[in-house]
């Protein structure tokens, strides 16, 4: 799978055929979307956007999301909104990867990125 150039895609047999930590799909001048995959008893990694709201649609499995410190449970059909600047985190507590569609308004990772696996997206961050 290659970063798509069109404006239709179907987003979610993306997310349900990624194995992928993070992979972005779409990127335009002013959003990005992204599908990620985290394994069981993983987690995304608490982090904050200053200057990026993004918004989560659960595809798959179930997790548990920390915005500020408060947590709650979402599994699939569930969307989270998290405006800039709001500490964040998301944990898979189920038995099957947690799949989610993401898209950052503006855009936060380079056009094309794909990060098999979290320590690969750690290591990018960083550079970064």
């Amino acid at each position: 799978m290659s970063e798509q150039n069109n404006e239709q895609v179907d987003v979610i047999a993306l997310a349900r055929e990624s194995d992928d930590f993070r992979r972005v799909v779409i990127t335009g001048k002013e959003m990005q979307v992204v599908v990620m995959t985290i394994p069981p008893g993983e987690e995304i990694g608490a982090e904050t956007h200053e200057g990026h709201d993004q918004i989560l649609l659960f595809v798959d499995g179930e997790g548990e999301a920390v915005l500020d410190g408060t947590s709650s449970t979402v599994s699939a059909g569930d969307l989270s909104f998290v405006h800039a600047g709001v500490h964040h985190n998301f944990i898979n507590t189920g038995d099957e990867p947690l799949r989610i569609i993401t898209a950052y308004a503006p855009p936060e990772h380079p056009v094309g990125t794909v990060h098999e696996d979290k320590a690969e997206a750690d290591a990018a961050e960083h550079d970064h």
